[in-house]
């Protein structure tokens, strides 16, 4: 039976559709029909009807940076790495279901260990039948002692890394692969030094192409930034192009090459952002200016909160996004960038990002 859904109004693009428009037919959890409810009704009147005064109807938000496994603690990945499985599992369930709560549908989650994540987004059993889309790229690649190397993907040489994606692809969805040092691996390279070389990443990324699969990069400093770039990964995580504390080292010939290639950048920005930028923001150096200066140049950015890191939540994406609007962004501009720019760029617009006949607008399992 089709399921018909009226609300006040319906968004797709970041836009209010034209006046008329403010029903949605659904069979088998894809969209049939847009259009006047009044009409839809009465065209398939066996079907259920569910009214949302008040309400908007519009595509589902993507959180493009999660860690499910994460418990936002100082020690943020102890359960996913020495918890017993049930409890690992729990916990990526509960986190899941608080990015629903903050109107995630989808979510991508770059940074497992164990398998876990992806032994959830496949799972068929009740527990797990409530959860958004999962995206998952199960254990990053990193260096010895570099960062996250607890979770378990060390891969120092090309022969490594190539065995590594070979071992990773029956449960992945994407490959990720830290191009630089991060902020939660103290004793490890700092965020604004270079993990791989140029050489290295670009084995990554030609490997990963084989099996048909993107590559997320973990880059926070200018030089790790531009080796991920000049080698063609499709995000670039962090992508805060700095060389230092409250340093940034923007590269005008690198981030054209960025938007020609199409290449994302990937914002973690958690919903604390307003004390941490008291904290760093300088005469020099605006918290978020990066993002202004790549959306202006025809980067696509995607949204996203890192959550499961210490100090982050996952039931806060709205927080995140107003970050943007402070920037200068539009409400709907965000909303098409958390919607169908995501979408596009994670290669899921066969599947969500917009209303429209033959996408999906809830997701059922079991």
């Amino acid at each position: 039976m089709a399921e018909i859904y009226v609300a006040d109004r319906l968004i797709s693009a970041g836009e209010e559709l034209p006046p008329g428009h403010d029903a949605v037919r659904v069979a088998h959890g894809r969209i049939e029909a847009i259009g006047r409810g009044s009409e839809l009704v009465e065209a398939d009147p066996g079907a259920s009807v569910s009214r949302f005064a008040g309400y908007s109807i519009m595509p589902g938000l993507i959180n493009s940076h999660v860690h499910l496994g994460g418990d936002c603690s100082k020690s943020s990945f102890a359960t996913l790495c020495s918890g017993a499985p049930d409890e690992v599992l729990a916990l990526i369930r509960t986190n899941a279901r608080s990015c629903l709560r903050a109107g995630c549908t989808t979510v991508r989650d770059l940074g497992d260990s164990g398998g876990y994540v992806a032994r959830f987004r496949d799972s068929t059993t009740a527990p797990d039948s409530v959860r958004p889309r999962v995206l998952s790229a199960g254990v990053p690649l990193t260096i010895t002692g570099g960062h996250c190397w607890y979770l378990g993907g060390v891969a120092d040489t090309a022969a490594e890394i190539r065995s590594a994606i070979d071992g990773a692809v029956e449960d992945v969805d994407l490959i990720k692969i830290m191009a630089g040092g991060g902020y939660v691996t103290s004793e490890g390279p700092t965020p604004f030094d270079a993990q791989y070389s140029t050489e290295l990443l670009r084995v990554a990324v030609e490997h990963a192409a084989q099996y048909g699969l993107q590559v997320a990069a973990h880059a926070h400093g200018s030089e790790p930034i531009v080796r991920c770039i000049e080698t063609g990964v499709s995000t670039i995580e962090h992508c805060g192009w700095r060389s230092g504390p409250g340093k940034r080292d923007q590269n005008e010939e690198a981030v054209r090459q960025m938007a020609q290639q199409g290449t994302a950048a990937g914002d973690t920005t958690p919903a604390v952002w307003r004390d941490i930028a008291k904290y760093v923001t300088t005469p020099d150096y605006k918290y978020g200016s990066q993002l202004t200066w790549m959306a202006e140049r025809d980067v696509e950015i995607l949204i996203g909160t890192d959550s499961g890191v210490p100090g982050t939540e996952f039931d806060q994406l709205k927080l995140s996004m107003e970050l943007y609007e402070e920037l200068g962004f539009t409400r709907g501009k965000v909303i098409d960038m958390a919607t169908r720019g995501a979408a596009r760029s994670l290669g899921l617009s066969h599947e969500t990002g917009e209303l429209c006949a033959g996408l999906v607008l809830q997701r059922r399992f079991g």
